[in-house]
């Protein structure tokens, strides 16, 4: 006959069963709890960091100017008779533009030549008077003093007429001058001067420009002034043409740099076809300073900014790393960036939003939608739910 269970026997078989069943839950919980770790990595999708040739540039500002501008003035004086051009009129060179006073410059002209005339004439008879003096004194007729005078005559006949020669080329000079002519190839850009004013030498007429070719004048920055030199290539907008580039070559370079703005003075040559371009307008773009420059970037979706910060996240094994970076231009729908990053390595471009530093992820394709973001959230919710 079995001895009977007493009460401290009884305790002992109840906890040595709880105690089985509680490892038993246990054991059967471990592939759960892990399984629900592994769901709990965050799916995200990832493009590699390519190194792209692009050409290593700065962005400048500037004005387009003539390559050669000029203020047409009088050169000699009297009422203006005929303007023969207004601004917008093109021009070539030698050109005339209007006429000052022509008519008494014509007769003072006229008169120079008379006078021209009369000093020839003169001279020719002293030459011949001198020529009988010097015959009379070798026959002794003529006096040593007769022929001191004669010789005296004809020279100063032949001063008079180097004199009027002068005064008849300064005559022809002025005449040429009351036809005001254009100095180059051109555009008038102003016409000051009108029909009935009197002017004076050196009274502005005209404001001539030509714009067949413009200078692009624009500052660069001290720090790249090892790199700028002659011939480099500069691309550049204006606001009447948008979307539209222009280009030139830098031809000059300012030897000093501005301690006010810490930046010197370049100029390119831009051949303005068609005459498209017009002086004085303002221009931005960029100048070239290397071509084909190895260039990290990464897809535009890569980049998250908030708070004036500019990150990406990096993964390296299944984990994420938040980097800073400083990016430059953006290219079909890429972006460049300068600081933070090299080629090979992976970012993430969807799935940022759940993201922090030290995280685990599961890469996706990238032809993955939102939708399994979303199930693996519930996923992961359950998941904490059961612990």
């Amino acid at each position: 006959m079995k001895a009977p269970l007493n009460h401290r026997s009884l305790a002992t078989a109840v906890c040595l069963c709880g105690w089985l069943a509680v490892g038993l839950t246990s054991c059967s919980r471990s592939p759960t709890a892990a399984k629900a770790r592994a769901d709990n990595a965050i799916p995200v999708t990832v493009a590699k960091v390519e190194a792209v040739p692009l050409d290593r540039t700065v962005s400048v500002i500037g004005t387009l100017f003539a390559k050669d501008q000029a203020t047409v003035g009088a050169q000699v004086e009297g009422q203006c008779e005929k303007t023969l051009v207004d601004f917008g009129d093109r021009l070539t060179t030698g050109q005339e533009m209007a006429l000052i006073d022509t008519t008494t410059y014509q007769a003072l002209a006229q008169q120079a030549a008379a006078n021209l005339a009369k000093a020839r004439a003169s001279a020719a008879n002293g030459g011949q008077n001198l020529k009988r003096t010097q015959d009379l004194a070798k026959e002794k007729i003529a006096s040593a003093s007769d022929l001191d005078k004669a010789v005296a005559d004809a020279e100063q006949a032949e001063a008079d007429v180097k004199a009027a020669e002068a005064a008849e080329a300064v005559a022809q000079l002025n005449l040429a001058h009351s036809r005001v002519k254009a100095p180059f190839d051109g555009a008038v850009a102003q016409r000051i001067v009108s029909k009935g004013d009197y002017a004076k030498a050196g009274s502005p007429l005209f404001e001539v420009v030509n714009d067949s070719v413009l200078k692009f004048i624009f500052q660069v920055p001290e720090r790249y002034a090892s790199f700028v030199q002659k011939e480099l290539r500069v691309r550049f907008n204006v606001d009447n043409y948008p979307g539209e580039t222009f280009g030139g070559g830098v031809y000059l370079i300012s030897p000093a740099v501005s301690t006010a703005s810490r930046a010197f003075n370049v100029g390119a040559l831009v051949t303005n076809t068609n005459f498209r371009l017009k002086a004085n307008t303002f221009a931005r773009g960029a100048l070239v300073l290397e071509r084909a420059v190895p260039t990290p970037m990464i897809p535009l979706e890569g980049v998250v900014s908030f708070a004036g910060v500019t990150k990406v996240f990096v993964v390296e094994g299944d984990t994420v790393h938040a980097r800073a970076v400083k990016v430059g231009r953006i290219q079909d729908r890429r972006q460049e960036v300068l600081e933070g990053l090299k080629a090979g390595e992976s970012v993430v471009v969807s799935g940022q939003s759940r993201l922090s530093e030290g995280l685990r992820v599961t890469i996706q394709s990238p032809q993955a939608t939102s939708a399994p973001d979303d199930s693996a959230s519930t996923a992961a919710a359950a998941a904490n739910e059961k612990r």
